[in-house]
């Protein structure tokens, strides 16, 4: 008999089987014999009435219940009267020690997390997002339902063009956004363009950042010369002599993870290089929102929108989860980073993005901003307090803005102090791991995200650091 199968829903469940052997009863047997044997049928699924299987197939009634009658009679299905046919709950044979796979244990999960580059989970403002959803999704159009707009709904743009503009000085329009599903996917999107249709061999990075950011315009086929680094931030004056270079990608309002803003002057000349090259500036505002004991720095865009691609995310705000991500382009670069998006998706989640819209829209996103910064300055401030007490040798910095600082450690110390942390269960990060391949040394130092750990885990986590700083 040609091979055939059968897909048909059983309660709750679709039924697939691949029939083998002739005959449409030993057909169906073996089918059903080998979906239990390898588990896709599990103990106490609930298959198709006789009756319905049998209509479903186009035979005989009799044909599957005699083909489940003797299943039952093997100990592969149970019958009973008015409950239906189930896959029996036979006990499975235990694998020999011999067979049984050796596989490498696992690492055992921190008790506590300092790690940068995650906000407080535990945070997450799920009862007004909620809030948001209903509204978004009651109003919204049925034709937001379909294949969406590769630039994202316009109910977010419209939004986003609105608060950048009034929270970080971006001089944005609706047109010149687009929505994608995170910094690093605007990142791919970005480094395709200037490889493939710039011609751009190279794009300047900083001293110190995350090397996937790295990897991402490595990968596209991208060199990544580091700028030199100092007190002032990164020194811009030194792309007038890079070769190759067609973007530089700074955190120019609050560096990562060092923690100053670019200088006024080095803002002025990184803006400088870009017009008098045709260069572009990639701004990571990662955490723009959060600034505590200056005034606002604000978005570098705003200088130039023409030579400035300004990229910002839900992550630090909301969540990384929501993958909710903007990109707000010099109008030149809006058609090719639409196409190039187009060949890898076609948008971000549309109910997400409408939901987001609606928060921010209500005013929903200013309050929960609000709080949260007051919540992050308390806890560098508690932060800063535990340091001084119990380890006034250690210098702190980085702390006017962000969720993160940097703890300075004596020469030589800070191997030993991760490892030290690792003991204690504590997730812990140099200095180290940021800096560029190309820079030279730099100091021993911690990277301290505080804003991680949830309240119910702070103490206990602010003890266990300061069991391990020398």
């Amino acid at each position: 008999m040609d091979s055939w199968a059968i897909s048909k829903a059983t309660i709750g469940a679709d039924l697939h089987l691949e029939p083998m052997g002739r005959g449409l009863r030993n057909g169906l047997m073996n089918a059903l014999r080998e979906a239990v044997r390898t588990g896709r049928l599990a103990p106490g699924t609930r298959l198709p009435s006789s009756r319905t299987l049998a209509a479903d197939l186009g035979v005989a009634r009799n044909t599957v219940a005699d083909a489940y009658a003797e299943l039952v009679a093997e100990g592969w299905l149970t019958a009973r009267q008015g409950s239906g046919t189930t896959v029996a709950r036979r006990a499975e044979p235990r694998p020999s020690p011999s067979a049984t796979p050796r596989t490498p244990p696992m690492r055992r999960r921190p008790t506590y997390s300092l790690v940068p580059g995650s906000p407080d989970l535990s945070t997450f403002p799920r009862a007004e997002w909620l809030k948001a959803a209903r509204r978004a999704l009651t109003a919204a159009p049925n034709e937001a339902f379909g294949y969406a707009d590769l630039q994202g709904r316009i109910e977010l743009r419209t939004a986003l063009a609105d608060y950048l503009a009034r929270a970080r000085g971006v001089r944005a329009s609706p047109e010149r956004i687009v929505i994608c599903s995170g910094f690093v996917h605007g990142l791919m999107l970005l480094a395709k363009v200037l490889r493939q249709l710039r011609g751009a061999r190279a794009v300047a990075v900083e001293s110190y950042g995350l090397d996937f950011h790295r990897d991402v315009l490595t990968e596209a086929g991208l060199r990544t010369p580091c700028l030199p680094f100092d007190a002032l931030g990164s020194r811009t004056g030194g792309l007038a002599d890079a070769r190759g270079v067609g973007a530089v990608l700074l955190t120019a309002a609050h560096q990562f993870p060092m923690g100053m803003p670019l200088h006024p002057d080095r803002r002025t000349a990184v803006v400088d290089w870009a017009r008098g090259t045709g260069g572009l500036i990639l701004e990571d505002d990662y955490d723009g929102e959060f600034r505590y004991d200056r005034h606002p720095v604000g978005a570098l865009q705003g200088l130039d929108p023409d030579r400035v691609v300004y990229l910002g995310t839900s992550s630090k705000s909301l969540a990384p989860g929501l993958r909710l991500a903007w990109m707000v382009l010099p109008e030149s670069l809006v058609a090719d980073v639409t196409r190039v998006k187009g060949h890898a998706d076609w948008s971000s989640g549309t109910p997400d993005q409408l939901t987001l819209a609606e928060f921010i829209g209500s005013g929903a996103y200013d309050r929960h901003v609000r709080a949260m910064r007051l919540r992050y300055r308390r806890r560098r401030d508690q932060l800063v307090a535990v340091l001084a007490e119990r380890a006034p040798d250690i210098r702190i910095s980085g702390i006017a803005a962000g969720m993160h600082a940097v703890l300075e450690l004596p020469e030589g110390s800070e191997r030993s102090v991760i490892q030290a942390a690792n003991w204690q269960g504590l997730a812990l990060e140099g200095l180290e791991r940021f800096r560029h391949p190309q820079a030279p040394p730099g100091r021993d130092a911690l990277v301290i995200g505080y804003g991680v750990p949830p309240d119910s885990a702070w103490t206990g986590t602010l003890d266990a650091l300061c069991r391990v700083l020398p």
